[in-house]
């Protein structure tokens, strides 16, 4: 029970790091003001939309957006205390490498949580309170999804599923933050790596190769497994979560092995 609160102390401490920057609080309030902002001048512009398209749509405007916050957060958890040296005083401390580790991965989760559930939790109140609530099949067709979904369900799934996906790049942010001592470096990496990713399999996406399948930026997309549109390569869900859970593992297994590996002398 004493390890356990321990480990939570640790990643009080990481969340007390993350919140206690003007920069988190800021890109917290763009992801309120552009909700605020989208689900407004929709309503004063279009008389079609239903509360759920909008949400819909920001979504997936703000997908991104959470995922530049997320990855800038990220890639700067681990390099950011080596480049400035305060990565010694967590290493001297009665914590073993690994609870370290974990605690900064378990903090970029919950901030990447943070950032979705109050995406969702506005998006939903706001466009309640300017469009109503309706759940007819004029909504679900415009959606794209079957007839038998809920709006308010498949909207739930959506949102669950980009947070896989936030996952993914929380993960992969986080080992090169490892590799790398420089902060920034880590961050521009990440970005060039993520976009090039996912503009580079759009593109391979169409050729007939089985490798093609196994691209990770491919499967990043949950999403597109809820809409009753054709999917690439007839790849099913559970296919795309096993390809992830590869790919994490891998993540996961260098990131330990580096940071539990590198001399923080040098």
């Amino acid at each position: 029970m004493s390890r356990l609160f321990d480990f939570l102390q640790l990643v009080r401490n990481e969340n007390m790091k993350i919140y206690r920057r003007i920069g988190t609080w800021i890109m917290l309030g763009i992801i309120l003001v552009l909700v605020i902002v989208a689900s407004s001048l929709t309503r004063w512009l279009s008389e079609k939309d239903t509360m759920w398209t909008v949400m819909n749509g920001i979504d997936q405007l703000m997908y991104y957006l959470i995922t530049i916050f997320t990855v800038v957060v990220s890639a700067e958890s681990v390099a950011g205390e080596f480049s400035s040296g305060t990565i010694k005083l967590l290493l001297i401390r009665p914590w073993s490498r690994s609870k370290i580790l974990l605690s900064k991965y378990v903090s970029l989760l919950l901030f990447a949580l943070v950032q979705t559930v109050l995406m969702f939790v506005s998006s939903f109140v706001l466009n309640l309170i300017l469009f109503g609530y309706n759940q007819s099949a004029t909504a679900n067709e415009a959606l794209g999804v079957l007839n038998s979904a809920h709006p308010l369900f498949y909207m739930i799934q959506a949102y669950v599923l980009d947070y896989i996906g936030l996952i993914m790049i929380v993960t992969f942010s986080f080992m090169l933050s490892t590799i790398f001592r420089s902060g920034g470096l880590a961050i521009g990496l990440s970005m060039f790596i993520y976009f090039f990713g996912i503009i580079a399999s759009g593109i391979l996406m169409s050729l007939n190769y089985k490798w093609v399948d196994y691209l990770l930026f491919l499967h990043l997309n949950l999403k597109q497994y809820l809409q009753s549109t054709a999917i690439a390569h007839n790849m099913t869900l559970g296919f795309s979560l096993a390809v992830l859970a590869g790919y994490y593992i891998i993540f996961m297994g260098i990131t330990w092995l580096i940071f539990n590996k590198r001399d923080v002398a040098t």
